[in-house]
C-alpha cells in the first residue's frame, strides 16, 4: 500500500471526501490524525464497506433513491463512491446517470446539501477569476460546464442542470480512470425560463430570466478566456447547451483551446460507432444506407455530419452521401424551403422534395430508409405502422431510438423486435431490460456516451492533445466499433457490455490519441510507450496508508 502525506487533522480530515475513509482508518492513522472518539471502534477494509454500502442502496426502494444515497457517499468518501462503481458498474450506471440523472436534475434543489464543484452566476461575473484561483484546483485536467437550458430532454432546468456535470464527471473515473481531483463540474447560472422554478421557493439559482444574447455571448467569452488563463491545458467539456448556443460555441473556441461538446460529437460518435457496429451484422458500408433521423437539434445534426465525414473517408462524393440524409423535424422534412434553418440544417435540407409536408410516417414511406434515428426527446413517435413500413424493404432495418430519459424513448425494442420479425439492429439512449427471442435472453444494447467521452478524454490527457478535431472523433467512433460483439458474431450484440466500460475507454484513448499524432496537435510519442502515457492518468479507487505531514 503505497504511502500519503496527510495535512489535515480530526474532524476536517474526516470532512474531505478525497481523503476520508471511514471506519477504514487503521489504528495508527486513529492514533496520530486525533480521530479517537471521532469513530466508531470497529476498523473496516475497503472490501466491507461496499459489501455494507451495496446491500445498503439494494433495499432502497427506487432509483431515485439509490442515486441520493450514491450522491452522499461521493460527497463523503470519493474511494468508497468509486469502489462501489468498480464492484458493478454495470448496476448502478443507470442510477448515478441516464435515466435516473433527469428526475435528480428537476429534484436538485430539493436534494443539494454539500458544494460539488463551482457555480458561475451572472451576478457574480466581476468575481470569476477570484473563484477560479482556489489552490485546491491547480491539477484539474477536466471541466465539464452547462448552462442547464437544455437537460437531456427536459428542457431548461436551471442550475439543476449541475446534476449533467458531475454525473458525467463520475463516468470519467468510473469508466476511463481519471482522478476525482482533477475533473471539475461548473455551472453557468444565466438565469432560467423555467417559470415553474423561478415561482418556486425552493429553488437555489439565480432567480431571474435568462440574460439576453449579447450579455450571454460575454459570459461566455469571459468564462472561457478565464479558464484558458488558468488551466491553458484544460480539456474544457460542454453539455446540455441549447442548439442556439451550443454549435456555435463549439465551433468559436475550438481553435482556442482543447474543447469538446458531447451532445454533439460523443451523441455522433457513439451513434457512428453503433452503425458501424450494424455494418458488421448486415454486411454493409455507411455508403450504401439510407438515413432518415427524427430530431435536427445540435445531436441530429451532429450524427449526420459525422457520418457525412465518414461516408466521404470510404470514398463516397460529397454530394452523393448528401443525397443519403432526410432530417425530420417536427414541421415535418428539412427542405431549403423549411424556414429559419440554422448552418448546420442548412446544409441536409433538401432540394429535391416532391411530396408533401414531410412528415416521419410520409418519409419513410417514400425513401425507404435502412437506418432510422431518433434524436426529437419525444416519445412513441417510431409507431408500428412506421416500422413496418421500413421493414417492409430492408433486411435487416437498423432502428436507434436515442431520447432518453426513458419515457421519451421514440420506441420499446420489444416493439421494435416484434413489429420487425426480430430483424431489426436497435441500440437505445436508456437501458431496457433483456427482451426474449426465439427463445433466448438478448441484452438490449445502450448508444451511451459513456462509451466515447471518457476515453476521448483520456486519450486526450495522455498525447497532450491541444485540440479535439473531428478525425479524432471518427477515430474514437472506429476504436468502439472495433471490439463490438457483432464484429465476430452477427447475431452478437452491437455493443459491449457496460461492465466492459473500462476496456473500451482504453481503446477509445488509444486510438483518439494515435490520431492526435497523426494530425500533429499533439507531441510526437513511439507506439509503445502510448499504454504508459494513459497508465499514468489511470486512477484506482483504493486506500492509501496515511503519515502524519
Amino acid at each position: 500500500m503505497e504511502e500519503r502525506i496527510v495535512l489535515q487533522q480530526g474532524k476536517a480530515l474526516l470532512a474531505d471526501p478525497r481523503l476520508n475513509k471511514g471506519l477504514a482508518f487503521s489504528a495508527a492513522e486513529r492514533d496520530a490524525f486525533g480521530l479517537h472518539g471521532l469513530l466508531p471502534q470497529n476498523i473496516d477494509t475497503l472490501d466491507r464497506q461496499v459489501d455494507v454500502a451495496m446491500k445498503f442502496l439494494d433495499s432502497l426502494a427506487t432509483p431515485f433513491a439509490q442515486h441520493v444515497r450514491l450522491r452522499a457517499i461521493q460527497d463523503s468518501n470519493e474511494t468508497l463512491f468509486y469502489a462501489i462503481l468498480e464492484r458493478d458498474l454495470e448496476k448502478y450506471l443507470p442510477v448515478i446517470y441516464t435515466p435516473t440523472i433527469g428526475e435528480a436534475c428537476r429534484k436538485f434543489s430539493e436534494i443539494w446539501l454539500m458544494p460539488r464543484g463551482l457555480f458561475l452566476s451572472w451576478p457574480e461575473r466581476d468575481r470569476m477569476d477570484e473563484i477560479l484561483a482556489d489552490p485546491a484546483l491547480d491539477d484539474v485536467r477536466v471541466i465539464v460546464v452547462t448552462d442547464g437550458e437544455r437537460v437531456l430532454g427536459l428542457g431548461d432546468q436551471g442550475v439543476g442542470g449541475m446534476g449533467i456535470p458531475i454525473g458525467k464527471l463520475s463516468l470519467y473515473t468510473a469508466c476511463a480512470g481519471i482522478a476525482p481531483h482533477q475533473t471539475l463540474p461548473i455551472m453557468l447560472d444565466v438565469g432560467t425560463n423555467n417559470e415553474e422554478l423561478l415561482a418556486s421557493s425552493d429553488y437555489i439559482g439565480w432567480k431571474h430570466q435568462r440574460v439576453q444574447p449579447a450579455e450571454y455571448d460575454a459570459f461566455i467569452e469571459q468564462f472561457v478566456r478565464a479558464v484558458h488563463k488558468r488551466w491553458p491545458q484544460i480539456l474544457l467539456h460542454w453539455e446540455d447547451f441549447a442548439a442556439k448556443n451550443a454549435a456555435p460555441i463549439l465551433e468559436r473556441y475550438r481553435q482556442q483551446l482543447c474543447v469538446y461538446n458531447d451532445d454533439i460529437q460523443g451523441t455522433a460518435a457513439v451513434t457512428v460507432g453503433t452503425i458501424l457496429a450494424a455494418n458488421f451484422a448486415s454486411n454493409a458500408r455507411l455508403s450504401d444506407h439510407t438515413f432518415v433521423l427524427l430530431g435536427g437539434g445540435s445531436a441530429g445534426v451532429g450524427i449526420a455530419n459525422l457520418l457525412l465525414l465518414m461516408m466521404k473517408a470510404e470514398g463516397t462524393p460529397e454530394e452523393e452521401a448528401l443525397s443519403r440524409f432526410y432530417i425530420v423535424e417536427k414541421e415535418g422534412l428539412l427542405t431549403t424551403r423549411s424556414p429559419s434553418l440554422d448552418a448546420g440544417q442548412r446544409r441536409f435540407a433538401r432540394a429535391d422534395w416532391k411530396g408533401g409536408v414531410g412528415d416521419l410516417a410520409e418519409v419513410v414511406h417514400a425513401v425507404h430508409p435502412t437506418v432510422l434515428i431518433g434524436a426529437c426527446g419525444v416519445g412513441g413517435m417510431f409507431t408500428e405502422d412506421i416500422v413496418r413500413d421500413m421493414a417492409a424493404h430492408c433486411k435487416r432495418p437498423i432502428i436507434l431510438p436515442l431520447s432518453n430519459p426513458t419515457s421519451h424513448a421514440e420506441a420499446m425494442p420489444r416493439d421494435l423486435f416484434a413489429w420487425t420479425d426480430g430483424r431489426v439492429l436497435v441500440s437505445t439512449g436508456s437501458p431496457f431490460p433483456p427482451i426474449k427471442h426465439q427463445g433466448h435472453l438478448r441484452r438490449v444494447d445502450i448508444t451511451n456516451n459513456a462509451y466515447i467521452f471518457p476515453g476521448v478524454g483520456l486519450g486526450v490527457l495522455a498525447c497532450g492533445a491541444k485540440h479535439v478535431t473531428d478525425g479524432m472523433i471518427m477515430a474514437a467512433a472506429r476504436g468502439l466499433a472495433a471490439i463490438s460483439p457483432a464484429r465476430t458474431n452477427p447475431e452478437g450484440n452491437l455493443l459491449p457490455p457496460l461492465a466492459e466500460m473500462h476496456e473500451a475507454a482504453i481503446v477509445v484513448a488509444e486510438a483518439t490519441a494515435r490520431q492526435a499524432r497523426e494530425e500533429g496537435v499533439c507531441e510526437a510519442f513511439e507506439d509503445d510507450e502510448l499504454r504508459q502515457r494513459i497508465d499514468r492518468f489511470v486512477w484506482s479507487p483504493e486506500y492509501q496508508a496515511y503519515k502524519k505531514g
